[in-house]
């Protein structure tokens, strides 16, 4: 199936496009501002769906939003009644399409010209009203307080608030392009005809503050290593986008290592939910641990080396081992009421990955010295 995409280039045309490249039953066609009016009209004759993405929502002077939003969907309208080519065109509009303001009623103006281009053709269009968008590639500095606040903070730069109370509605750019594929019909030849608007897509509500604060704390886990809570699908795309506006050569962080006579230690990710995860390296000989827990459950799992775990209840005499080597990548659980500890019984450092329930706390460790 052919399939136009003006504006491709741009945030929404960029994430889209990437899609629709890895759909092997699509033939993609992109139109952005480096084409030509004149390249337009072949896209058009040949394309089957039109995503009509273009427009201009940051002009030199209020003029350009009539050109690049109304006048832009009248010539594509233009050239589709002059061909008598009917295809289901899909209207990336806005909210703002509802208020009084020269960008808005340029949107309001190219919805328009789109439903009158249905109504005297019966063709199938299609008008999203998009709130704010916020996700991977978005440009910051620009329209989107989203980016600006995650690139500006990523980069160490101060952000500007002015009122901190003030709630937004965001919706993620994955959630838009789930709905922009969806409206692809599922086989070719299938006509629909007249005007609609496109199903309002799911918004999260917070405000400035809350936002900034957020994404501020995506920067501070490296330092706290307490990750945010990701069972909330807000969080895990907003973390996710902030990520994107990293600089490649800060990718990686350093960990604080903690060294003695047995080797080294290092915690790597905290949460409240899933408690904590850390590394150690262990030299030949040594053994750590000697302690239980009442509440606390652990989880071992060597990842270089071979070791015995050993554990004995509390109040009883049995040892219980377990062998365990870095060639099995098998999992030890730590229940509560054993006293533990783990051998580095091999010939070179081990190497152990830890899981604990629960982020240390040294007011209330809950932890209890006792050998096996």
């Amino acid at each position: 199936m052919n399939v136009l995409v003006t504006g491709s280039k741009g945030f929404v045309g960029r994430n889209l496009c990437s899609v629709l490249r890895t759909m092997e039953s699509i033939q993609l066609v992109e139109f952005d501002c480096d084409n030509t009016s004149a390249e337009l009209e072949p896209m058009l004759g040949e394309a089957e769906v039109v995503f009509h993405l273009a427009g201009v929502n940051r002009p030199k002077n209020d003029e350009e939003f009539r050109s690049g939003n109304t006048g832009l969907t009248e010539e594509l309208c233009a050239i589709l009644q002059r061909l008598e080519r009917t295809p289901k065109i899909i209207l990336a509009s806005s909210i703002q399409a509802e208020l009084d303001n020269p960008y808005g009623s340029s949107k309001l103006q190219a919805e328009q010209v789109l439903r009158g281009f249905a109504e005297i053709t019966s063709a199938r269009a299609v008008v999203y009203r998009f709130k704010n968008l916020f996700g991977k590639w978005c440009r910051p500095n620009y329209n989107s307080v989203t980016a600006t606040f995650c690139h500006n903070i990523a980069h160490g730069l101060p952000v500007t608030i002015s009122d901190p109370g003030r709630s937004l509605e965001l919706t993620y750019i994955d959630d838009v392009v789930a709905a922009l594929v969806g409206e692809i019909p599922a086989e070719e030849g299938v006509k629909e005809s007249g005007f609609a608007f496109g199903a309002d897509l799911s918004a999260y509500s917070i405000t400035l503050g809350e936002l900034a604060g957020l994404i501020t704390s995506f920067r501070e886990s490296r330092q706290t290593l307490v990750l945010p809570g990701f069972d909330s699908l807000f969080v895990k795309a907003l973390y996710a986008t902030y990520l994107s506006y990293l600089e490649g050569d800060d990718f990686a962080y350093p960990l604080q290592i903690r060294s003695d006579e047995r080797g080294s230690l290092a915690e790597m990710l905290k949460s409240n939910a899933f408690g904590q995860i850390f590394v150690s390296r262990t030299k030949p000989g040594i053994t750590r641990g000697n302690h239980y827990h009442h509440t606390k459950t652990e989880k071992f799992m060597v990842v270089e080396g071979d070791a015995v775990i050993r554990f004995r209840q509390i109040d009883g005499v049995e040892v219980i081992e377990h062998r365990v080597s870095g060639k099995e990548f098998r999992v030890v659980d730590i229940p509560p009421g054993y006293t533990h500890h783990i051998s580095n019984i091999g010939e070179n450092e081990l190497v152990t990955l830890f899981w604990a329930s629960e982020i240390f706390n040294p007011e209330k460790p809950d932890t209890y010295f006792l050998q096996v």
